[in-house]
């Protein structure tokens, strides 16, 4: 009896000693996009609930009322239509799965990752003016290389954007589909050798958060993680320098050294990157004498 007391109190209070220290990112996003997509999570959870909850509740008061034990409960065994019962069980439904439709349709193409952002905030609109920062994503084995045109300089496994500032990536693969994922900032978006993927976020507090991969790639999938820094202004005008003043230059001999697989790689820095790299990464003519993918593809001149 000892031992099945133990037993009890483990399963009871374990699972809640080792659920106490997660941090569910996904539900306590930091970035507008992801706290969006979240409402969708809880508005779709909160329709369906209307009839998962009332069934469950009905299941048990049926299981109760109509037990073996209880003799006084009424058994009408030529009872086997209601109108009105019929209309309830079909109609509520009905109308959640339309209301459910309805909800998921507009949101899905509000949250479309190629839309460009309309608001930083719900409470702050996008100003005319702002132009958002641009970073050009590349999924390597295993490893993340982010290129920021804007300022000329690249960085492996760290990311950085200042708070309130629109993202726009450019996100693309060196061999195998992988999947680039902030949960904090927005939902995952899949990274192709040979293709453009697009994902426009923001990041709406200052702090430091986990970046991963959330397609299996090989061997070295465990260890492609990176950092996603959110500074103020000033915090990012930091970065941007000590980046600026690493030294290196990351141009098309760098990059077929680093595209070679390797894990757990730790951060790594080019102050000078070559101004078209990413495009010849995406057309996949970064080794020399190589064609473009973008020339096989133009149309043939009649």
């Amino acid at each position: 009896m000892r031992h099945d007391k133990i037993l009890k109190i483990v399963l009871g209070v374990g699972p809640a000693l080792l659920l106490g220290g997660c941090d569910a990112v996904l539900l306590n996003p930091s970035g507008d996009v992801a706290l969006q997509q979240r409402n969708l999570i809880y508005t779709a959870t909160g329709l369906m609930l209307i009839v998962i909850l009332p069934v469950i509740v009905a299941t048990v008061l049926f299981a109760w009322r109509y037990r073996a034990a209880n003799r006084k409960a009424r058994y009408d065994a030529d009872w086997d239509h209601s109108t009105r019962l019929e209309l309830m069980i079909w109609s509520v439904p009905l109308l959640i799965i339309i209301a459910l439709g309805s909800v998921t349709w507009v949101s899905t193409h509000l949250l479309d990752p190629y839309r460009p952002l309309s608001r930083i905030s719900a409470d702050k609109p996008l100003a005319a003016h702002v132009e958002p920062l641009t970073v050009e994503v590349v999924a390597l084995d295993w490893k993340w290389l982010f290129i920021y045109p804007e300022y000329g300089f690249a960085t492996v496994n760290e990311l950085a954007a200042p708070v309130d500032r629109p993202i726009r990536f450019k996100i693309t693969a060196s061999s195998v589909m992988n999947s680039f994922f902030i949960p904090a900032l927005a939902g995952q978006i899949y990274a192709m050798p040979g293709m453009q993927t697009m994902l426009h976020a923001v990041i709406n507090a200052p702090g430091e958060y986990e970046g991963m991969s959330a397609n299996y790639s090989g061997a070295g999938f465990s260890g492609m993680h990176f950092r996603f820094h959110g500074l103020d202004q000033a915090g990012f005008d930091a970065w941007v320098a000590k980046n600026r003043a690493a030294g290196g230059v990351l141009d098309r001999a760098g990059y077929l050294d680093l595209e070679q697989p390797s894990e757990n790689d730790p951060v790594r820095r080019w102050a000078t990157v070559d101004p078209d790299l990413y495009r010849l990464i995406l057309n996949r003519c970064v080794r020399p004498g190589s064609t473009c993918m973008s020339d096989l593809m133009q149309p043939m001149e009649k």
